[in-house]
């Protein structure tokens, strides 16, 4: 049966549902369904990739089928589906496999999709479609967002975040994030700031930069300086960026049980860190120890502090920085 996105909050009891098929083309909102239906279901979640399943269906057969003693319910979440997997799960379903919830996370599908009308005919599945959203929706959510955070806002800037996130609310809240980083304790930003903040399409994402360096890719991390054309205003943010990472850094280090594997303090990470971001999250793990992520935190503050009072000559500095952290120690 198919359910509309916006009936999740509503439904929220799905007592006689075990399959849950959300796809589409807004990863978005498909990570806020998703994150609802965990939030409803009860016992241990996993998950995987489609292709880890395809390549040793036996195995994971065998896993669904002999669950711990310990596990009353289970939810597995089956990331980046596609028709490749739809022999597996007509499979599943066939078994009637008692307290396991599955959920499929898919791209777009077209009308003739098997697995589209697989989960659509059957009053025992469920279909979640997600569209692009459309500019109003974006408008509440950026509203609701800087008021939140008490930040000043005129709606010729809501205007230019919404027209700038392509229909999908993961896109937006990027953007928001972004502007909160930047921010810090301030409460007005101009139009002219967030034109520069989000104006970095022609740019790799200063994520990715923050990521490859704390990850140790010197090849990579000189790739994107070279390929991309930032911008002195630009400094504030790729440091503030890499602050909230290392900041992460440390957090995991501080929380993480004696004996406790890093796959494990990953996972249990509050807040959840999401599943793409895992193995970037888990590599920078391996190339930092605790004390040396402090430091890199001072160095950090010390960067911004140089580059605030050195401007012109200030986004040198940063890719000095940058690559003395992407150098292997």
């Amino acid at each position: 049966m198919i359910i509309k996105s916006f009936e999740i909050n509503k439904k929220k009891k799905f007592d006689n549902q075990h399959y849950f098929l959300v796809y589409g083309e807004n990863e978005g909102l498909k990570s806020e369904i998703i994150k609802i239906l965990k939030e409803n279901f009860l016992g241990n979640i996993e998950t995987v990739d489609e292709s880890q399943i395809l390549n040793n269906t036996d195995l994971f057969y065998e896993r669904l089928l002999n669950k711990s003693l310990f596990e009353k319910e289970k939810t597995i979440i089956i990331n980046r589906c596609t028709e490749k997997i739809y022999d597996f799960i007509e499979e599943i379903i066939e078994k009637n496999i008692p307290d396991i919830k599955i959920i499929l996370n898919a791209n777009i599908l077209e009308k003739k999709s098997k697995l589209r009308n697989l989960f659509e005919k059957s009053k025992k599945l469920v279909a979640i479609p997600t569209y692009k959203d459309n500019s109003l929706t974006l408008a509440e959510i950026t509203k609701k967002f800087f008021y939140n955070y008490k930040i000043s806002i005129s709606q010729e800037t809501i205007n230019l975040l919404v027209s700038r996130c392509n229909g999908d609310r993961g896109y937006l809240k990027l953007e928001l994030e972004k502007i909160l980083i930047y921010m810090q304790n301030r409460r007005n930003i101009s139009l002219e700031e967030i034109y520069k903040l989000t104006n970095l399409s022609e740019n790799f994402s200063i994520n990715e930069l923050v990521d490859n360096s704390l990850s140790k890719n010197i090849q990579k991390t000189s790739e994107i300086i070279n390929e991309s054309n930032y911008k002195s205003e630009d400094g504030v943010l790729i440091l503030r960026t890499f602050l909230q990472k290392a900041k992460r850094l440390l957090s995991l280090y501080e929380k993480q049980a004696k004996s406790e594997s890093i796959d494990s303090l990953i996972n249990n990470h509050k807040p959840p860190i999401f599943w793409k971001d895992k193995p970037i999250v888990k590599k920078q793990l391996e190339n930092w120890s605790k004390s040396k992520v402090r430091d890199l935190i001072i160095n950090i503050n010390k960067t911004e502090l140089f580059f605030k009072k050195n401007n012109s000559s200030g986004l040198m500095t940063i890719f000095n920085f940058i690559y003395e952290t992407s150098e292997k120690s």
